[in-house]
């Protein structure tokens, strides 16, 4: 007679409880990330793109109903720093708020450049809720060739 695992393990027994009691969890946290806006956008991380042409790296970023005047661009380095902040709109506590998807407060996003750019090679515009920004590349210095004097005799010290 062989001996069967117990029935909370076996094929055709009825489900697994573990496995029951781990899908009501995932259920539980999915109905909860459900009604928490996504932590992945908003104010603090504005939507960026990024494409480079031969003589320029063009950015663009999303700043819906961010005023222009709440926005800095900054350079650090080989680095293009798009900051500021998003104002909050004017709260109205006569209303029943039902979904709060809308996002506001301080926003940073840095953008790592393949060189280091000067002030004049940044161009900026703002054009309804989008940041469009160029950097011009430089020309690569070209490389001066020089001599080096070759001495006879022993390394001296």
């Amino acid at each position: 007679m062989a001996i069967l695992p117990p029935s909370l393990w076996h094929r055709n027994a009825e489900p697994d409880p573990f496995r029951a009691f781990m899908r009501e969890m995932q259920d539980m946290f999915g109905r909860f990330g459900s009604l928490a806006p996504a932590l992945d956008v908003g104010a603090a991380t504005p939507a960026i793109n990024v494409a480079e042409t031969k003589d320029a790296v063009e950015i663009t970023a999303e700043l819906p109903g961010v005023d222009e005047k709440d926005i800095k661009l900054s350079l650090e380095g080989n680095r293009l720093v798009v900051s500021g902040e998003k104002k909050t709109e004017s709260e109205n506590k006569d209303k029943d708020w039902h979904v709060v998807e809308r996002s506001w407060g301080a926003f940073h996003r840095a953008v790592a450049l393949p060189f280091e750019p000067k002030d004049e090679d940044v161009a900026a515009h703002y054009d309804k809720g989008v940041l469009h920004v160029t950097v011009k590349k430089r020309a690569p210095a070209a490389a001066q060739a020089s001599a080096i004097r070759i001495r006879s005799g022993p390394p001296t010290a």
